[in-house]
């Protein structure tokens, strides 16, 4: 008796903690027997933007400081490189998914456009990119050309290298979508959207993906390459889209536009300061079921948590720069049980891999960051193209009477500076490519002094040296006081002073008068344009590369400009302006100030 008695309390707890664990265990399934599922799913959306074929290392920095920060400028980009930071983000994340916002491909460096940006659609495969956004420059050589790219085959009617180097061009592996671009019928161009599944555990979540460019695309590029299409509105076309992905089996939706903004915060700060561009009126327009837009064509990085300035938006908005400097990492926090994102959060990873020289001398490897190694099989193949375009870059383009320097006269001009700006001229002053009738150029954009051979011959590798960043050429409107405005910041705008200037190049037929010794805001006098006065109020269409355009070097009034239209590669402009120049004979070159002193 005494040993039953010792038993019996110790019974009777066992049978009650068994009962609890068993109602634990049944709680969290359900009701039901079986095992417990995980509560949340974490996704990793990847995303970049605005490639533009450069897959040799761009020669470019990320500014890895705060904005109150002294810069830290981090050297980035190379299609090598990038691929080796996909592969690490993706063995670090395995419900991941590689995206893009659009202009993978158009206005590309020598290495890709040469071969139509075949070698661009085949770094991207071998990246296993899943899905991408169309641009306005996948539209830039016709909507026919860019369904090649997608399903392979050879060009017909413009390749400078007919099918190429691998025979036959298979196509890109990935899906570009294009909702907004229809058909005289009706349908989309390309598949409007895309869906991925994760599973885990026996739960599987679906992530939906819609593709777009901007409605603008008609008229940033040749008419003939559009002609039967039509660009929606995108903000419409996005919420349409929602219900027939949730009917595929979406939870998540994931908007990858090609447009988007500029904003004051640094790489990582997600408080959208100063957020604003033409992307945020469509922004304001999308549904609230949105969870995540990666977006581009801005070339600006920028992570948002857009219901700061938005509360009734609670997606988050990316953009990972320009020329696969950056990738952008999103992790989106699923609830299996309501199927809903629950938290976002995002990051840039810097693709540095390496240093280089440039317009401010070296820029070395910044250990504080982490320091890729090439992939090598993405780096092969840039290196195969590399070696086949080799004899263009020995190609004469054509003669010079005398050396074009880059040494700068009394008032800031160079004759170099002079023959870029009336390229840029030539390239965009017809009507189709935007009536320009005045150009500038930014000095620290001519990298090298031109030399010609003994004969006068000129190559375009040469050029190539001049004008090394891949700038595409734009045409806008500025008013005669914008353009006041624009020169004026040449002494007095950032780091842009009358100690230390920034003289924009000015193309033939343009001259002004400058007063370094008068107040800020009086130094400009006299601008003419074809011996007649620059109106204040009138309307000039103006002819520059996008690096300006964007407001580089602090000249912020280009961004004010209006009714833009795109155009090629700067570097073509140049090569075809000195070979049309010395069809006759060795081309002059421009000597005769259009700066004057006071």
């Amino acid at each position: 008796m005494p040993l039953q008695a010792a038993r019996t309390p110790w019974h009777r707890w066992a049978r009650a903690a068994l009962a609890l664990a068993l109602s634990a265990v049944l709680a969290a399934c359900g009701g039901t027997g079986e095992l417990a599922r995980p509560r949340t799913m974490d996704i990793t959306v990847l995303g970049f933007n605005d490639l533009h074929g450069n897959l040799a290392p761009p020669g470019l920095a990320v500014n890895a400081a705060a904005p109150d920060e002294a810069p830290v400028p981090v050297p980035a980009g190379g299609a090598a490189y990038l691929a080796t930071l996909v592969a690490q983000q993706r063995a670090a994340h395995p419900h991941s998914v590689l995206v893009a916002a659009g202009d993978l491909i158009g206005a590309s460096p020598m290495v890709s456009s040469l071969f139509l940006d075949e070698p661009t659609i085949e770094a991207l495969n071998l990246m296993r990119l899943d899905f991408a956004a169309t641009g306005n420059h996948e539209y830039d050589q016709g909507w026919h050309e860019l369904l090649r790219l997608q399903h392979g085959g050879c060009e017909r009617f413009t390749t400078r290298v007919p099918c190429q180097l691998s025979q036959p061009f298979a196509g890109a592996r990935f899906q570009y979508l294009a909702a907004n671009t229809v058909r005289a019928d009706g349908q989309p161009l390309l598949p409007a959207t895309g869906i991925r599944f994760f599973e885990q555990d026996g739960v599987r979540i679906g992530v939906g993906f819609i593709g777009l460019t901007l409605k603008n695309t008609p008229h940033m590029v040749r008419p003939s390459g559009v002609a039967g299409l039509s660009f929606a509105d995108e903000a419409a076309t996005v919420n349409a889209q929602i219900a027939p992905l949730r009917a595929q089996g979406a939870d998540v939706i994931v908007v990858l536009i090609h447009e988007g903004g500029r904003a004051r915060s640094g790489l990582q700060d997600a408080s959208c300061s100063g957020l604003s561009g033409d992307i945020v009126p469509i922004l304001d327009r999308l549904s609230d079921q949105v969870d995540l837009v990666v977006s581009g064509h801005t070339h600006r990085a920028y992570v948002c948590d857009y219901a700061r300035v938005n509360p009734a938006k609670p997606f988050w908005l990316t953009s990972a720069g320009l020329y696969g400097t950056l990738l952008t990492e999103v992790q989106l926090t699923v609830d299996v049980r309501t199927r809903r994102v629950v938290r976002r959060a995002a990051r840039q990873h810097i693709a540095q891999g390496q240093a280089f020289t440039g317009p401010r001398g070296a820029v070395p490897l910044q250990p504080a960051w982490p320091v890729l190694a090439p992939d090598p099989a993405v780096a092969a193949l840039v290196a195969r193209y590399e070696a086949a375009a080799a004899p263009l870059a020995a190609a004469p383009v054509g003669r010079l009477a005398a050396p074009a320097t880059r040494q700068p006269g009394a008032h800031g001009e160079s004759v170099l500076g002079r023959i870029v700006a009336d390229a840029i001229l030539a390239a965009t002053q017809g009507p189709a490519a935007g009536g320009a009738q005045l150009a500038f150029m930014n000095p620290g954009g001519v990298r090298a002094d031109l030399v010609p051979a003994a004969d006068g011959r000129v190559t375009y590798g040469q050029l190539y040296a001049v004008q090394p960043f891949g700038n595409t050429l734009m045409t806008l409107t500025l008013s005669g006081a914008q353009i006041r405005q624009l020169l004026e910041q040449q002494f007095d705008s950032g780091t842009n002073t009358v100690a230390s200037p920034r003289i924009l190049q000015v193309s033939q037929g343009f001259d002004y008068a400058v007063d370094r010794t008068a107040p800020a805001g009086q130094r400009i006098r006299a601008m003419r344009l074809h011996g007649q006065p620059i109106e204040p109020q009138r309307a000039y269409r103006v002819g520059v590369q996008s690096y300006l355009g964007a407001g580089g070097d602090n000249f912020s009034v280009f961004t004010q400009g209006r009714d833009n239209v795109g155009g090629g590669l700067d570097v073509d402009a140049l090569a075809d302006y000195i070979s049309a120049q010395s069809a006759n004979g060795p081309m002059a070159l421009p000597l005769a100030e259009r700066i004057l002193g006071r």
